[in-house]
């Protein structure tokens, strides 16, 4: 059965071709098929559209008016099917991210570059923010994907673990003589901390772990920024809690030394989120396979 929109397109290649014979071989389908159409298309509208003359057809005062607004409207699907057809092959449109300070200059700044590299079309869109804040920026629609700390509880997002990592703690070369064996989580606690603020979720799972080991946590310095943590320790204002895996620059040329502790703290992952009930976009889904489906 022959829709509504089938019919304008049928009446705009007739009037196009100014013939029906014509406006079939255009549409690969038979004139009498045309014709039915046509007839159809008046008789729902009760106007006469076309004159039939010996030279073919032509439109009239009511078919032109109409042919004003389909042409119109027929312009405006096509232009939109084409930017459907953009997204799709990913020349146009937009990617919004939704990830904290730290694990966007030592996680996700390779997997950015290599994306805007390769589809440098798509308009990128930070929003900086704690896990929480993250999780919260993905379920009102503000972002189409996650970068966070895990674990998270959110039955209403998919949640894909990407890279391990493991918190630890450093000092500067005032505590170099604590590295040299194990220190037991009594002898830490007596130690100037230094921790991020309470509604990071790193800190949350570290605090979590020692409390079920028996002591609570009383950091001496609460900071929001990793890198500030990092130059407290190193100039020995106390000891830092921080991921091994973003610390290694520090680790590796002598500005901080890792505290072996009795038992380490368990290891956890850095992962990917988003919403179950809506399917990501071509960009969204292009960029998580780029990062769970390294090439």
């Amino acid at each position: 059965m022959i829709g509504k929109l089938d019919l304008y397109r049928i009446f705009n290649a007739v009037s196009r071709n100014k013939s029906f014979s014509k406006a079939a071989q255009e549409l690969y389908m038979t004139q009498s098929a045309v014709s039915q159409a046509i007839a159809k298309l008046e008789s729902e509208l009760e106007v006469q559209l076309f004159y039939r003359t010996s030279r073919g057809v032509l439109l009239t005062n009511e078919g032109k008016l109409l042919n004003e607004h389909v042409n119109s409207a027929l312009g405006m699907i096509h232009a939109a099917e084409d930017k459907i057809l953009e997204f799709k092959e990913l020349k146009a449109g937009q990617l919004r991210i939704g990830v904290g300070d730290t694990i966007t200059r030592y996680f996700l700044l390779p997997y950015l570059e290599e994306f805007h590299s390769a589809y440098h079309s798509i308009k990128l869109n930070i929003l900086n923010g704690t896990t929480t804040e993250i999780q919260d920026f993905i379920k009102s629609g503000k972002a189409d994907v996650g970068i966070c700390n895990l674990p998270i509880q959110d039955e209403s997002l998919y949640v894909i673990p990407c890279r391990e990592i493991h918190d630890i703690f450093v000092g500067g070369e005032k505590y170099k003589d604590m590295t040299v064996k194990p220190i037991p989580f009594k002898q830490l606690m007596e130690l100037p901390l230094i921790f991020l603020e309470e509604k990071s979720n790193s800190r949350n799972y570290v605090e979590s772990f020692l409390k079920k080991e028996g002591f609570p946590l009383s950091p001496v310095f609460e900071l929001g920024s990793y890198d500030l943590m990092l130059e407290f320790a190193k100039i020995n204002l106390g000891i830092a809690c921080v991921i091994k895996e973003f610390s290694e620059d520090y680790l590796a040329n002598g500005s901080l030394y890792e505290l072996k502790l009795e038992e380490d703290i368990p290891k956890r992952s850095i992962g990917l989120c988003y919403l179950k009930s809506v399917p990501l976009t071509p960009a969204a889904k292009k960029f998580v396979e780029s990062i769970i489906l390294p090439s």
